[in-house]
């Protein structure tokens, strides 16, 4: 594991000292938004001006009002983004342990999610979304500063994708919430039925502040379209921008930031909490298939806010995003039956319900970037290669990762993002992506290229979680431990951490 380390930290520094030189001018297509995007650059001193008397008697240019369609569409995709993980995600994972462990699952994903939530507001929102360094960023929203005047009833505005068109800071801000919130769950996956609900805790605030935050900071902060103002600012709007966004990576909505990163911090935990009491040796069965069924339901209907709401807008884009979220997902649940059949004969249901969950990450960093055709490619291709990641792929590793966190994201999040870069060319059917911000032209790259500098994005995202989640389940190791005793786990979590049963018998 030292070793692990060690080449981990090596392949950082690398991948910092090599992107810090590779901005692009072409704008990546994220979801992101910030307070410094909604104030637009001030205008260029050449530009032609009328005369002095005439601009001190000119009216002052009108702030840009939210459009209240958007509003609404953001406020209902924050709702299903919560919904995706309470109770969805927290159904999905409960249904997959044994019995005696359910209510456990179900307290960790309701706990940390609530954790997340308050620490976000305190200084995550500010760490992500806010100027810094090409790394993370700045304090200026600390505790939420800034984003809403109760006094005077007003709210700051946020930047969207197109140009004045902006919605309340604080419904991004709440947005965003919800994406720290499920990504700190999905780790919980890899390490159930042994693991302290103190440690979950301790592990999820360290891994939040200086993993996920940073992560999202460098994927998706940039500042906003109405900064772009002239040729002459390009070059210093972007270098405001994070690192990964700098180099042209497209992750619409949470590709490495949410679905690589978490799986990563999974699998460190799985190979550094260790192996369940008798694993390999006693059987470890789902315990409730129809929980399983009904928490990936919900969570296939929460992902359309989860997606198309990246689009920031009730628009194009977030249609793009919904159907592409819908026809990838329906493309994976077949590809992972009909992987199935062909391995052992039968299609399954836990196998369908998986696979729904692999085509719904590998269309997350797509969903707005991709054409129709793309989307269902990357649904089908995903299918089947989450169904590789979760049979010979764990077998390869070792790791007891209990509900496959790795297997379906890891590997759904990274086959994603690389074929983002393929199918975002025009030449495919896909949108292109902004390649001016200035006049909002839209182009394409190269698609090797764009595979290069989605592999980029990946592999930096890959060595920072998984760097940060060593250290930090080595620190929690170290103050409180990471394992509950061997009666209490072979007594189930649910009484041994929490003094309660799901079911009487």
């Amino acid at each position: 594991m030292r070793k692990l380390i060690a080449s981990l930290a090596l392949g950082l520094a690398v991948l910092g000292f090599a992107g810090g030189s590779m901005a692009q001018d072409a704008a990546a297509s994220a979801p992101a938004a910030t307070a410094a995007a909604a104030e637009a650059a001030p205008a260029p001193a050449a530009a032609a001006a009328p005369a002095a008397a005439e601009a001190a008697s000119a009216p002052a240019a009108a702030a840009p009002v939210p459009n209240k369609g958007d509003v609404a569409w953001m406020l209902v995709a924050t709702l299903l983004v919560i919904m995706m993980t309470v109770p969805g995600l927290a159904l999905f994972y409960g249904g997959l342990v044994r019995s005696k462990n359910i209510l456990s699952v179900l307290m960790q994903v309701l706990v940390t999610f609530s954790l997340i939530v308050v620490l976000w507001a305190l200084y995550g929102y500010s760490l992500a979304f806010t100027e810094g360094n090409s790394f993370v960023g700045g304090l200026d929203r600390l505790f939420l500063k800034g984003v809403f005047d109760p006094a005077k009833g007003e709210f700051a505005m946020g930047a969207t994708f197109s140009k004045g068109v902006v919605i309340p800071e604080l419904l991004f801000a709440a947005f965003q919430a919800t994406f720290a919130g499920i990504t700190c769950c999905l780790i919980v996956g890899a390490f159930a039925e042994r693991i302290k609900f103190s440690a979950v805790l301790l592990f999820s605030a360290l891994w939040f502040t200086f993993s996920y935050a940073p992560i999202a900071h460098m994927v998706w902060y940039w500042m906003g379209p109405d900064a772009y103002t002239g040729k002459e600012v390009v070059d210093a709007m972007n270098a405001k921008a994070g690192l990964i966004w700098q180099w042209g990576a497209l992750d619409f909505a949470g590709g490495t930031v949410v679905h690589i990163n978490a799986a990563v911090a999974g699998l460190v935990g799985a190979f550094m909490v260790g192996k369940r009491v008798g694993y390999g040796k006693e059987a470890m069965a789902p315990h409730s298939l129809p929980l399983t069924m009904v928490g990936a339901s919900l969570l296939w209907v929460g992902w359309f806010g989860f997606n198309a709401g990246s689009a920031l807008e009730a628009g194009n884009s977030a249609v793009l995003a919904f159907m592409n979220t819908f026809t990838a997902t329906a493309a994976a649940v077949l590809a992972w039956s009909l992987g199935e059949t062909m391995m052992r004969g039968k299609a399954s249901m836990l196998g369908a319900a998986s696979g729904a969950v692999a085509g719904l990450v590998a269309i997350t960093p797509a969903c707005g970037n991709v054409g129709l055709m793309g989307a269902i490619v990357i649904g089908f291709v995903a299918g089947f290669a989450c169904l590789w990641g979760v049979h010979s792929l764990k077998r390869i590793l070792g790791a007891d990762d209990s509900l496959d966190v790795f297997g379906v994201h890891g590997v759904g999040g990274i086959v994603g993002a690389l074929l983002t870069g393929v199918f975002n060319t025009q030449d495919l059917g896909g949108p292109g992506l902004v390649t001016d911000w200035v006049t909002a032209t839209v182009g394409s790259n190269g698609i090797g290229a764009q595979v290069w500098i989605q592999l980029k994005g990946v592999l930096l995202t890959i060595v920072w979680s998984a760097v940060v989640a060593a250290v930090s389940f080595k620190v929690v190791d170290l103050v409180i431990g990471l394992r509950v005793a061997e009666e209490d786990e072979r007594e189930g979590l649910d009484i041994s951490s929490h003094g309660e049963t799901a079911y009487s018998k």
